[in-house]
């Protein structure tokens, strides 16, 4: 199987991504049945609503990321665990969670996103590149609340049947876009909320710009979540001005020690 059926060819590290991706899926398929997936712990939990966390105006609309490394910066922080520093941002107001399960590039693992299940009672993203239904289920069997898909890597009409998916198992739906194309060619209604990747994912090049771009184009029904390159509390304020709902935050937090009290600093200059 190959990525054609998802994407235009981007001559990237997404491309690389993508083929390492499909490899890990069919391997997954045939170590675990989609029966199993759904007799786990977790399968039949109700998802939290992202909408209510991200809107409640007692926490903080950013969805603190935990992510030990990047294709770009290589390791960000391999010595806290998954427990303390997730915990660490819900005391600090996290309205949700993000958990990177990509073990290749980002030096993830399923195993995290349970612990911060078992740790946590807010909503879970599982912070993957989705290309199939098989791995919607699993994210339901490891106590996610919400997907990512990624434009850049599918079909609009992938797009539409993976949302559907995920949607039918009561799971929340983040679309992430980069441009105005793959976001006027992505949406549809099983998306509970658009992200505006302010990373390219081609170059890692990082601009706050594009949510700024995008803002008046994403319509009034979905959440708008800007992600990534987000550094200055002062950028906060200004993309609330601009009509964001919830913030990704995650390298800046990782990069240093303590990323849980590096969040109750920073949301304490909001």
């Amino acid at each position: 199987m190959n990525n054609t059926e998802n994407s235009p060819a981007q001559g990237n590290i997404l491309d690389k991504i993508v083929v390492k991706k499909w490899q890990e899926i069919e391997i997954a398929k045939t170590e675990i049945s989609i029966k199993s997936l759904e007799e786990s712990e977790f399968f039949s939990r109700n998802c939290y609503s992202m909408r209510d966390f991200i809107l409640n105006p007692s926490l903080t609309g950013i969805i603190a990321e935990f992510k030990r490394k990047s294709p770009s910066k290589g390791i960000i922080n391999d010595r806290n665990t998954v427990e303390e520093v997730t915990t660490a941002y819900v005391a600090a107001g996290a309205s949700a969670l993000s958990v990177l399960t990509d073990e290749s590039f980002f030096g993830g693992h399923k195993k995290d996103l349970i612990a911060a299940r078992r740790a946590n009672d807010i909503p879970i993203l599982r912070k993957d590149f989705m290309l199939d239904e098989f791995q919607i289920i699993e994210a339901k069997s490891l106590g996610a609340d919400i997907i990512l898909l990624i434009a850049a890597i599918l079909s609009s009409a992938k797009v539409q049947k993976l949302a559907r998916c995920a949607k039918n198992l009561g799971l929340n739906v983040l679309l992430e876009v980069h441009n105005l194309e793959e976001l006027n060619r992505s949406l549809c209604d099983d998306l509970d909320a658009v992200g505006v990747n302010n990373r390219n994912l081609g170059n890692f090049s990082v601009s706050v710009q594009h949510s700024y771009d995008l803002a008046d184009h994403i319509p009034s029904q979905f959440l708008k979540i800007s992600e990534s390159g987000i550094s200055d509390p002062k950028t906060i304020r200004e993309l609330k001005q601009a009509g964001f709902d919830g913030f990704l935050i995650g390298e800046n937090f990782m990069k240093e020690s303590n990323p849980g009290g590096a969040m109750k600093d920073f949301v304490s200059k909001i």
